[in-house]
């Protein structure tokens, strides 16, 4: 029997034994097999040893199967047999609090876990269908994309080694120190700070099913990074920063709970927004910084004046994104009038109904350069 009818043999037995080996790993067993030649038994035993096995608990079955499919000491390959070896299944949901019995494994009897996860269910699963439990785990994968935003120059500047703007007080000291030979040079360049990040999260009644969800982002956004501010918008304008501070989700959530007054209520945007401006925007909080507003479009108020005040928004932010469950709908177009209103102000429209969704709304703003066209817009659907 050829060597390569030899090794296809052998690494099908060792498949069926349960081992895994690649296509890679054959091909190398070939080529190890025509290096040592098949005289002598330990070369071929460690040939495979080296190629076949990357797992040190599959060791054990190798052995096993190496001394069946080869036989005695003389190498003379033997049909090509297969090894039965009871398999046990077991399931594992990757739930952390899942009961042990406290038994031991049986060496004899193997086992093969078939691990399922639900964190690739929620991830594209519509918010609007999540159960408490599920909002509760969401909460905690969210944590993991909260650090949003990207940075914006500085007036402070910081040390450059080896270009920028020349520091002459470094630069002359250590002159100084090497007998005034300006030996080692020293620059400067503009240092980065955090770009403020200003989420305007719309609570009204036709967002109730994606708002509970989003708070929960937005409270990871608030304690996993410095400069957010956060504020519900529906029949009014009410800042609660403060109140999603603590790292305390019930707490946090509880208190915010409290301070808003018009959950689940009435839709004027046009109005909470003009409201923002006048108060908070345009006075500084939102002058260079990027805005998101996580609502649904729905606007009982005038559409003129929610054009003005996007408008207005517009001009003295860096980026002005808005994020609307409603876009992920097959088919949808943005035919609400506070929608369409305000869609041409919008630089980014994406959609915010699952995890995925927000994990592209992150993606977007680490992003931190200026759209490249005005009101660039993200598969708006129209």
């Amino acid at each position: 029997m050829r060597a390569d009818e030899v090794a296809v043999g052998f690494v099908n037995a060792l498949r069926g034994a349960g081992i895994d080996v690649a296509v890679g790993s054959s091909v190398n067993y070939y080529q190890a097999l025509g290096a040592v030649g098949m005289e002598q038994r330990s070369s071929v035993y460690w040939a495979g040893r080296a190629t076949l096995v990357t797992e040190p608990d599959d060791i054990e079955i190798y052995d096993k199967i190496f001394d069946a499919y080869y036989g005695g000491q003389q190498l003379v390959a033997t049909p090509i047999m297969e090894v039965t070896q009871p398999i046990t299944l077991v399931v594992d949901d990757d739930d952390d609090d899942a009961d042990d019995d406290g038994g031991e494994d049986d060496p004899a009897d193997p086992s093969l876990t078939l691990r399922w996860s639900r964190h690739e269910v929620l991830r594209e699963k519509d918010f609007a269908d999540y159960s408490d439990e599920e909002l509760t785990e969401a909460h905690r994968l969210m944590a993991a994309m909260a650090r949003i935003g990207g940075t914006r120059r500085s007036r402070r500047r910081r040390t450059h080694r080896t270009a920028g703007h020349p520091e002459l007080r470094r630069t002359v000291r250590a002159a100084i120190r090497s007998g005034g030979e300006p030996v080692r040079r020293w620059y400067t360049e503009p240092g980065q700070r955090l770009r403020r990040v200003v989420l305007l999260l719309d609570i009204s009644g036709s967002m109730e099913s994606y708002a509970r969800a989003l708070i929960r982002f937005v409270h990871a956004a608030v304690i996993g990074r410095r400069r957010v501010e956060v504020f519900t918008i529906g029949t009014r304008l009410t800042r609660i920063t403060r109140e999603l501070s603590s790292h305390d989700p019930d707490r946090a959530l509880g208190a915010a709970a409290d301070a808003v007054s018009d959950w689940s209520g009435g839709t004027r945007l046009g109005d909470t927004l003009a409201e923002f401006n006048e108060m908070w925007g345009i006075r500084g909080m939102a002058r260079g910084a990027t805005v998101v507003v996580l609502s649904d479009g729905w606007d009982r108020g005038s559409p003129e004046v929610m054009a003005e005040q996007m408008s207005r928004l517009h001009r003295v932010t860096h980026r002005l994104v808005w994020v609307n469950p409603l876009k992920a709908t097959p088919g949808y177009q943005p035919l609400a009038q506070g929608m369409a209103a305000a869609l041409p102000y919008v630089d980014d429209f994406i959609e915010g109904h699952s995890l995925h969704s927000l994990e592209r709304l992150a993606d977007v703003l680490a992003d931190d350069r200026a759209s490249a066209q005005p009101n660039a817009i993200i598969g708006a659907g129209i």
